[in-house]
């Protein structure tokens, strides 16, 4: 009766021990629970509301569209609209210009937004904020969606701009598109274009050129950007845009038509000349006629002339002949005295 005693003793310190540890075990994985929840919490800042209703699906991440913007960049989103950028597939000019290609699907790759030559498809028409920025990325704003905003950028599709900017002053001092341009809105960054220029030309000369031009209320861009005007759109829309800044005689006949080879009438629009009166035909015979008549007069005036010189030499010539004549005789006559009186000496 002993031994049973014993067993009973022994069984509730071992009950007592697993009681214990059963206990212990599961507060240390609630804890571990509750420790990994938190530092998860405050390792990924929670999304707003709103964001996490407008993250699209993964299947829908590569582009989310410009809409989906908007609701954290609403105020760009409402620059951006109004632009080319954003009618640059429903422009009536560009679906004029493509149906006379035949619709050709490689102009989509720059009017429209994630175009995809192996299935002819695109995520958006335009040019999107995702044509620049890239697609979206799950996790933004958290995660970056970096990118460099320079004229590589833009050369992507603006060929034709970029390689005349790159033959111009502006490109050699790296005075880039994102200098002068409002990206979203695409308008200059200032409130005009010559206020634009200058930024850093703050003293473009007193002369005629700048002076005169300014006072007619002309911008710096429409003598330095200056492009022949057409009426037909341009195939495969690459057309010279003045970003060479060059002045060009084209841009002065644009506006001078009548009068950039007439000396007499450009000086007289800076005031210092009277502009000649036209003349009927009638006035110019007679003003002929009468140059006639004067070159008449002139040619037997110069022949009489030439008579009366020729008289008046013979003249001049007996008179100064005789007068030197004269005088060598009479210096012979005393030299020959001289020479007969000094024997009787």
């Amino acid at each position: 009766m002993h031994r049973p005693a014993v067993a009973r003793r022994l069984r509730r310190p071992a009950a007592v021990f697993l009681a214990l540890f059963l206990g212990f075990l599961f507060l240390g994985a609630a804890a571990g629970l509750s420790g990994t929840t938190a530092f998860a919490q405050e390792g990924t800042p929670a999304a707003p509301a709103d964001a996490a209703q407008a993250t699209p699906s993964p299947a829908e991440a590569t582009y989310a569209g410009p809409d989906f913007c908007a609701n954290c960049h609403g105020e760009i989103h409402t620059e951006w609209e109004t632009t080319r950028h954003a009618q640059a597939f429903s422009s009536p000019i560009f679906q004029q210009n493509w149906e006379e290609l035949g619709s050709e699907f490689a102009c989509l790759e720059c009017h429209t937004t994630g175009y995809d030559a192996k299935s002819s498809s695109y995520a958006a028409e335009g040019v999107t904020c995702e044509s620049c920025h890239g697609p979206f990325v799950l996790g933004h704003p958290e995660k970056p969606m970096p990118f460099n905003p320079d004229a590589e950028l833009c050369a992507a599709c603006h060929t034709t701009t970029t390689h005349e900017w790159m033959a111009s002053p502006h490109g050699a001092a790296g005075v880039d598109c994102q200098s002068c341009h409002n990206p979203h809105s695409q308008t200059p960054k200032a409130e005009s274009v010559s206020a634009l220029c200058s930024n850093c030309h703050s003293d473009p000369g007193q002369g005629f050129a700048h002076s005169t031009h300014a006072n007619s209320g002309l911008e710096c861009s429409n003598c330095h950007m200056y492009t022949a005007p057409t009426d037909a759109p341009a195939i495969g829309g690459l057309v010279p845009t003045g970003h060479t800044f060059t002045v060009g005689s084209e841009a002065c006949i644009n506006c001078h038509q009548d009068t950039v080879h007439t000396r007499d009438t450009l000086v007289a629009l800076t005031g210092g000349a009277a502009a000649p009166a036209a003349k009927t035909p009638a006035e110019l015979e007679a003003e002929i006629t009468n140059l006639e008549a004067q070159n008449q007069q002139l040619e037997a005036s110069t022949t009489s002339n030439l008579y009366a010189g020729l008289v008046q030499g013979a003249i001049i010539g007996l008179v100064i002949g005789g007068t030197g004549a004269w005088i060598v005789s009479k210096r012979l006559k005393v030299v020959e005295i001289e020479e007969e009186s000094e024997p009787n000496a």
